[in-house]
């Protein structure tokens, strides 16, 4: 037998490129997702090399799970878990999800350690002051009408046990936003991590968890948004690891009457929109359910208070206030690591 070396070696070499390119094609890509969810968009990004993380699977899976979260715990939903319990006008028990038991157990438990100023019962406060789903008109609430809205709020009068939630106020009216956004990411982010996507960024609404790198093993990086409400500028870059991110502001949602600054964010003690100077906080943890509940809680305290609390529960704060027309900023001992 004849052996043609020639062609042997041209077969070699074949074989050879094609494993360079099988290797290349399979090298660990950025891959960008997104799309809708309550009220807002999410946006992911996550690096792999597994053809069966394909873009259009991971975003079947995405929204698939984002669209039940959506259907237990909306409020603009009017046929949702959540709904169909703010509409019973009823102090009995109603059985719910293991899901709306876990987030509405951890606000109210967060709601105890803020001494109430988490509240997800100022619902009907919001709506009062045009926020809400209702989208009522730009008008000041006139003092009857707060003192209507108050004798119906408070989260002392809602309660969670053996997988039943229940209100002592047959007119309770509970609003998850203020933490189900960054619940809503630690989910997607265990769904990630069980198709075995072990480097990400989640992002619903502003609220993010990222974990392990982007490619060539670089952190990931965000920006803090600059608390202005006439231009988007990022006030700082960090750093967060393995973490979640939550922000809460008042710059861009409000409005103004009569020369007064009306922000969506209503503190529970007065019934009124926030009126001190803190402008933005962000909050760095673990789970993003916990930092968006942090972030909104700590906006209602007011710069001295917030930091104090953010000293003795550690936590990684930065605080941005509006001073003499001039940002300032003001970051907890357990913040410091992640700036730049």
């Amino acid at each position: 037998m004849t052996v043609n070396y020639s062609s042997l070696r041209l077969i070699w070499l074949a074989l050879i490129g094609l494993a360079f390119f099988v290797s290349c094609s399979h090298a660990p890509q950025q891959v960008a997702v997104s799309g809708e969810t309550m009220g807002t968009t999410y946006h992911i990004r996550y690096v792999s090399a597994n053809p069966r993380h394909d873009a259009e699977k991971v975003k079947e899976r995405v929204d698939g799970l984002l669209a039940q979260i959506n259907s237990q715990m909306s409020t603009y939903d009017p046929d949702s878990e959540l709904s169909t319990f703010n509409a019973k006008q009823t102090t009995e028990p109603v059985v719910i999800s293991r899901s709306l038991e876990h987030v509405v157990r951890r606000a109210l438990e967060i709601a105890e350690e803020t001494d109430g100023l988490l509240d997800v019962t100022v619902g009907p406060l919001v709506n009062l002051w045009s926020f809400g789903p209702e989208q009522r008109p730009e008008v000041i609430p006139s003092a009857a009408q707060l003192a209507a809205a108050r004798d119906v709020t408070g989260y002392q009068h809602l309660s969670v046990e053996n997988h039943q939630l229940q209100k002592d106020i047959a007119g309770l009216y509970v609003d998850l936003s203020t933490i189900a956004k960054g619940y809503a990411v630690d989910r997607v982010g265990r769904l990630l991590e069980q198709m075995e996507i072990q480097n990400y960024l989640v992002e619903i609404g502003g609220e993010m968890l990222m974990k392990g790198s982007k490619p060539g093993n670089q952190p990931w990086r965000i920006a803090i948004e600059r608390p202005d409400s006439t231009q988007r500028a990022a006030q700082r870059i960090i750093e967060p690891g393995n973490n979640a991110v939550a922000t809460s502001g008042d710059y861009r949602n409000f409005f103004e009457q009569d020369g007064v600054r009306y922000s969506h964010i209503i503190d529970p003690r007065t019934g009124k929109p926030i009126q001190h100077n803190l402008v933005s906080v962000t909050v760095v943890t673990e789970s993003c359910m916990d930092a968006d509940a942090y972030a909104t809680a700590l906006t209602v305290m007011g710069p001295e208070d917030a930091l104090a609390f953010a000293e003795a529960k550690q936590l990684a704060v930065m605080l941005i206030t509006r001073e003499n027309g001039e940002f300032k900023e003001y970051t907890s001992t357990a913040f410091k690591p992640f700036l730049q």
